[in-house]
């Protein structure tokens, strides 16, 4: 159960979708195919990292590289997800 509102705007299931992530402390680089299970209010999901899109400044937001290979703690990113 995902928490919304049902008469507007309400939480729809996805195929994918693209999302801002902060990498908060993780052992090691994070590349494609990576599927961490995410928290959604009170649902928990794993999603697949299908593509790393860009690597931004976690402040500003401001791109910093396209297409990354890798992200690492401290890093923020674009990246496409897929539930699994």
């Amino acid at each position: 159960n995902v928490a919304g509102d049902s008469k507007n705007d309400p939480p729809k299931e996805c195929k994918q979708f693209y999302a801002q992530v902060i990498i908060l402390n993780h052992p090691g680089e994070i590349k494609a195919g990576y599927a961490p299970v995410l928290d959604c209010h009170t649902a928990h999901i794993a999603c697949k990292f299908a593509e790393l899109k860009e690597k931004c400044d976690r402040r500003s937001g401001k791109k910093l590289e396209d297409n990354p290979k890798a992200v690492k703690s401290g890093d923020a990113a674009m990246v496409d997800l897929i539930p699994s």
